[in-house]
């Protein structure tokens, strides 16, 4: 048997994050995802740390430690202290850590990786210096950025889900940083779960163009904007918001479902839409284009920040800007095509190039090249072997 043949041990991967809270977002679904594809193709064990009520194990292989609730965050928590973080991560002993916010849990990574002499990873899943200058002005930017810079140079490695964002690191003078794009659940996202009954539900008919927007309320996503652009757009258009704290009432030509909705209810209404609309004009991924090509519908978004990554002139269309005028402008575009067969190609794109088992895939490589165990095709084999 080679070198490169032999066995070896079965590693231990640990998350930690502040971002995993019952009606989190993105960085949930990756995390859940990834936890799902470790445990069907490799030996790898796979560890999740994340704030809580209390120290405890709240499901096998997911720990949490007490930390502050974080006021009008939809149940998520800000960790105070470094130490209990860090004592909980030697105490797990993974060989190798993945951090994946820029808030306190990352400088905890990083010191227990010290003290445990393993990699550590940071996911760079959110803008940090460009969300702040939205929220709180230009003025914070290059504070933000020096933090940024500080902070992700530290790390062995550095992930990012985009091109876009890769560059903005690279410009900080982030050097060790690569794209990990995300993926998406293409079973549980299709267009068999279409449903008629939305349409009946909202009362509209079967000639008025049904758009969704699907996720949180943030200041970054200009929903604003977006509820402006479908005043101008009448009534010929409706536009179905979902997501928790959605401030807007139901009323002319907009709906407003606002709570939140688990995965299964999710892609029902996407697959029920015509098209999706994000005015987001900062995301560094934009996950929930992905759910909605899934879906099998094509996608309306701003030509900015990660999304016209996502969105070509075969699956959709990017407006100029997130001004009302431009957003309205480019629905308008898009229902001049075949939305039909925009929709068909959405799910085709997908299947050949955005799926959680070709991200996670790349991502397990990237772990095996930093621990210099054997492949994915090898940590495969040795698990059928098992």
């Amino acid at each position: 048997m080679s070198k490169s043949q032999t066995p070896m041990p079965a590693m231990h991967l640990c998350d930690i994050t502040m971002f995993y809270a019952p009606e989190s977002g993105g960085v949930r679904r990756y995390l859940d995802a990834k936890r799902q594809w470790l445990a069907h193709h490799t030996l790898a064990r796979h560890s999740l740390l994340a704030p809580g009520t209390r120290l405890a194990q709240d499901t096998p292989g997911t720990f949490t430690v007490p930390a502050p609730p974080l006021p009008f965050s939809n149940g998520y928590r800000f960790p105070l202290r470094r130490g209990p973080w860090v004592r909980k991560l030697v105490e797990l002993s993974p060989d190798l850590i993945e951090a994946g916010d820029p808030y306190r849990l990352a400088g905890a990574a990083l010191t227990a990786g010290e003290r445990l002499g393993v990699p550590v990873i940071g996911f760079y899943h959110s803008d940090l210096p460009r969300l702040l200058a939205k929220r709180l002005g230009p003025r914070t930017l290059p504070i933000t950025q020096a933090y940024v810079r500080r902070l992700y140079r530290r790390f062995d490695h550095v992930l990012t889900p985009s091109r876009t964002m890769l560059e903005h690191l690279q410009e900080l003078g982030v050097e060790r940083v690569s794209v990990q794009p995300l993926g998406v659940d293409a079973v549980g996202f299709h267009p068999r779960h279409r449903d008629p009954h939305l349409r009946r539900q909202l009362g509209i008919g079967a000639h008025t163009h049904l758009l969704i927007f699907a996720g949180r309320y943030a200041r970054e996503k200009n929903l604003e904007q977006l509820v402006e652009a479908f005043k101008r757009l009448g009534p010929h258009y409706h536009l179905l918001l979902v997501g928790p704290d959605m401030p807007f009432p139901s009323n002319g030509n907009v709906s407003c479902f606002s709570h939140f909705f688990s995965a299964q209810e999710l892609a029902r209404m996407l697959a029920s839409a015509d098209a999706l609309v994000h005015a987001g004009d900062n995301e560094t991924f934009g996950l929930i284009v992905l759910e909605a090509m899934a879906s099998g519908i094509p996608a309306v978004g701003v030509d900015a920040g990660a999304i016209p990554e996502l969105i070509n002139p075969a699956v959709g269309a990017l407006a100029r800007s997130s001004a009302p005028a431009h957003l309205a402008e480019a629905v308008e575009h898009l229902f001049t095509q075949d939305v039909a067969a925009m929709g068909r190609e959405a799910r085709r794109q997908v299947e050949a190039h955005w799926t959680w088992d070709r991200a996670f895939t790349q991502l397990f490589q990237t772990y095996c090249r930093l621990l210099g165990a054997g492949s994915p095709e090898q940590e495969t084999g040795r698990r059928a072997s098992a």
